[in-house]
């Protein structure tokens, strides 16, 4: 299928920040008391709106985090990218060279996808195609997001392609109807524990942008001087 449309995750994906903010949401939980680990985090935040995190929390541990959290935790987590983080290895040449529309949808806060794709040089890139979870009712894994986004490109759904790292994207995105491809190789798959639940299945699965472009050749503008593979 040569889809109509490709939608990209944020985080974990085009750039490998997960490491970054499970350090920094660690930290900052446990200036308020909360001890969890960067596998519960995997398990119970990554790829999902900073909302549930305040409302996990308060399930349980029984802590009410302040007003303040949610901005003391990006201050904390905006420092860390603007030294420490990176575009996903391959990300910024496989988007250069995509013959296919694309977009990003993200459960990120818009401040935090502005500093990220700033930070990482694809604001440009994603200028009027970028989305978040603050645009729907409902944030991973309900399909909303990638619903609105597919919509707002003019995209059926069935014709779109996902990319995703997280569980929660991953079923969201099947909830969509979409062909979800997920992507592993982010940093955080070597550091925690992110299975995928009994039921979730995505269509492909990939570690790398450059297995993606040798799988799908035709999606891809081939370099000048090199022969068509296809």
């Amino acid at each position: 299928m040569r889809p109509g449309l490709i939608i990209f995750d944020c985080d974990g994906v085009l750039i490998d920040s997960e490491m970054l903010a499970a350090r920094a949401l660690v930290t900052e939980l446990a200036c308020h008391g909360v001890a969890v680990d960067m596998d519960f985090v995997a398990r119970h935040f990554i790829g999902r709106a900073h909302t549930v995190i305040r409302t996990e929390v308060q399930a349980r541990f029984g802590s009410d985090l302040p007003a303040s959290f949610e901005g003391d935790y990006r201050s904390r987590l905006l420092a860390a990218f603007e030294t420490g983080l990176a575009p996903m290895e391959g990300a910024v040449e496989a988007l250069a060279a995509l013959t296919v529309p694309f977009c990003l949808a993200t459960s990120s806060s818009p401040p935090r996808l502005a500093a990220s794709l700033r930070i990482v040089g694809l604001a440009e890139v994603f200028a009027g195609r970028a989305f978040t979870a603050s645009q729907v009712a409902r944030g991973k894994p309900a399909p909303d997001l990638f619903l609105y986004a597919a919509a707002q490109m003019g995209a059926h759904p069935a014709a779109c392609v996902l990319v995703e790292d997280s569980a929660a994207g991953v079923a969201a995105g099947l909830a969509a109807g979409m062909e979800v491809w997920h992507f592993v190789g982010g940093a955080h798959f070597a550091a925690m524990d992110m299975p995928l639940p009994a039921g979730i299945t995505p269509h492909q699965r990939f570690a790398r942008f450059s297995q993606i472009r040798a799988a799908m050749p035709s999606l891809f503008h081939v370099p000048a001087g090199i022969a068509d593979p296809t």
